[in-house]
């Protein structure tokens, strides 16, 4: 059987999130760059063809102030890490200034960033999330197409929650470089933070229960569409029992939002009324008792929702006598010595260890709040660029859709409590998912 041109580049696509949800989401340098080489080769390919060119040249023809707005904030980037004379850096970063020359060292020349090899990654990391925007908007180009992403995303989540749920059961043992053992009480599977696993399973969820719904309006005489219908059922009970057994309060608790956004959806806004999805929807919940109600515990079912309890709770990962609260406040009274050009992206761990020798190896490597980190890296001037770049997306009245209204209340809860946003995956799944879900301007 001939595969079609579309169906090489979109599983080429597949294949590379397979490698983000492998290892660890993408979270490290060597993973970046990686991922930077892939996607850039897949980019090259379908610049190669005609029609996919002609879709990236419509795409910019529609987005060219908002793209031209990112490649600033990419320059911005490039700017951090160029050394730069220190009569000159002082103007720019009085804070890095004065560390340097606390050093008492013969050093001329030095980058506005604390971390300019980590800032590196991170530029790469910003320029791959431009170029998956240019390939998603050239290969996938129809409802099919979105639909196809959505069965692999499914399928994916549910074959990541069976591992995840079959080494939790066997007390989640360390396998090659899978470290498991650091969550011995939750699944985690490929991810080495149960939050991490439990957002990606968020993004599984939807591509499910969207899927769901269109097989449900969808007029087709093919036949396989009643056992599709049985797999992806069978993909978000796993999902969901995935999700759960992470015991995040933070995804927990967007698990419960995501179930209330959907029932409320289909009892008052939806036209062509679903039952399917008030069963999925009524299963999920009676899962989520079921478990936890008798397996794991009736108290668990409240308790895990709590999500603001883990940012008092002690860092005991890191054994450093700070809460996540400490940190957080720590973030972001520190804002001042770094406001305007900020510390450079991927810079917290280092800038942590400057304010706390005391600890020697002990360290936090992220805010556990987003929102203050990306502000702290990249200072008002990178937020306030990226901000407008983001902003011409939102002030379309047609971003404005179901889906993109869940992964909004996402966002905003995870820039406050968490640092998911800085993972390579959930940054990539979180652009795919805002802009498949664009309404197309008539």
């Amino acid at each position: 059987m001939q595969i079609s041109k579309n169906k090489k580049y979109q599983y080429l696509f597949f294949f590379i999130l397979i490698i983000y949800a492998i290892f660890n989401g993408g979270n490290s340098n060597l993973l970046i760059q990686i991922n930077f080489i892939l996607v850039s080769s897949l980019f090259l390919f379908c610049l190669k063809d005609k029609n996919y060119s002609l879709h990236l040249t419509n795409l910019y023809k529609d987005n060219q102030k908002s793209i031209l707005v990112y490649l600033i904030f990419l320059a911005y980037l490039i700017f951090q890490i160029i050394p730069i004379p220190l009569e000159i850096l002082k103007s720019f970063s009085p804070e890095k200034y004065k560390i340097i020359k606390n050093l008492n060292t013969d050093i001329s020349n030095s980058s506005i960033s604390l971390a300019p090899s980590n800032s590196f990654f991170q530029i790469l990391n910003y320029t791959t999330l431009l170029i998956i925007v240019f390939i998603i908007k050239m290969i996938f180009y129809t409802d099919r197409h979105k639909n196809r992403l959505y069965l692999f995303l499914s399928f994916l989540g549910f074959i990541a929650s069976i591992i995840a749920i079959i080494l939790y059961l066997n007390g989640n043992p360390d396998i090659l470089i899978f470290k498991n053992s650091a969550y011995k009480d939750a699944s985690t599977g490929f991810f080495i933070n149960r939050t991490v696993f439990a957002i990606f399973l968020l993004f599984s969820l939807i591509s499910s229960l969207e899927l769901l719904r269109h097989l449900h309006t969808k007029v087709s005489k093919r036949n396989d569409n009643f056992f599709l219908k049985i797999y992806i059922r069978l993909f978000v009970i796993f999902i969901t029992i995935g999700i759960i057994t992470s015991f995040s309060r933070i995804g927990n608790f967007l698990f419960l939002i995501t179930v209330l956004f959907y029932l409320f959806n289909e009892y008052h806004f939806t036209k062509n009324k679903n039952n399917s999805i008030k069963y999925i929807i009524l299963l999920i919940l009676f899962i989520d008792i079921l478990i936890l109600g008798f397996y794991f515990g009736g108290s668990k079912i409240i308790d895990r929702f709590y999500f603001l309890n883990d940012e008092f709770a002690k860092i005991s990962s890191y054994d450093i006598d700070l809460s996540r609260v400490d940190i957080i406040k720590f973030s972001f009274y520190q804002l001042k010595n770094f406001l305007f050009f900020g510390y450079g992206s991927g810079s917290f761990e280092n800038f942590f260890q400057i304010n706390f020798l005391e600890l020697g190896n002990q360290y936090a490597n992220h805010a556990h709040s987003d929102l203050l980190e990306f502000i702290g890296e990249f200072g008002l001037v990178g937020s306030l660029i990226i901000s407008i770049s983001i902003f011409s997306f939102f002030i379309n009245k047609n971003s404005y859709t179901f889906i993109n209204i869940i992964l909004l209340s996402y966002t905003i809860v995870l820039l406050f409590f968490d640092f998911s946003m800085h993972i390579p995956l959930i940054q990539i799944l979180l652009i795919i998912f805002l802009i498949l879900n664009k309404k197309k301007s008539v």
